[in-house]
């Protein structure tokens, strides 16, 4: 999955107001090996049913879904490692002025915000009666 961001104007007082939609792939990874430097394009996103084309190969179509609630997207980098600096006296005070870091710990994640959603646009590979149907209907 993945959070990208959509732009609209807001005509009220001409602001530019930023939205984050969650690209789900879930349902294509079973179906296509997609490597994650595969370029990508993405058009059709104030459409109901944007079209994300990967690779110049795989051609999916999208469903926006509201999300039940507020879905937080967060980024993620790796921490310092906790070092514990003695201060204090201790009582055999072997390690006054000196740095401890503990070889057992797991490695730490530093987490940060970084938007809120309310809609997810899921994928499904895009078939030909998708397009038939798409015909279809701009010409009625």
């Amino acid at each position: 999955m993945e959070a990208d961001l959509m732009h609209r104007d807001n005509q009220e007082d001409g602001a530019e107001e930023e939205d984050y939609v969650l690209l789900d792939l879930d349902a294509v990874f079973a179906q296509v090996d997609i490597s994650p430097e595969a370029p990508y394009v993405l058009s059709g996103l104030d459409t109901s049913e944007p079209i994300l084309i990967i690779d110049d190969k795989v051609k999916l179509i999208g469903k926006y879904e509201d999300t039940i609630g507020t879905c937080f997207v967060f980024s993620e980098n790796e921490a310092a490692p906790l070092v514990q600096e003695e201060t204090g006296p201790s009582e055999a005070n072997l390690f006054a002025g000196r740095c401890i870091v503990d070889p057992n710990q797991a490695p730490t994640k530093e987490v940060k915000p970084v938007a809120q959603l309310q809609k997810i646009l899921k994928f499904r590979l895009l078939m030909d009666e998708d397009v038939q149907d798409a015909n279809m209907e701009s010409k009625t």
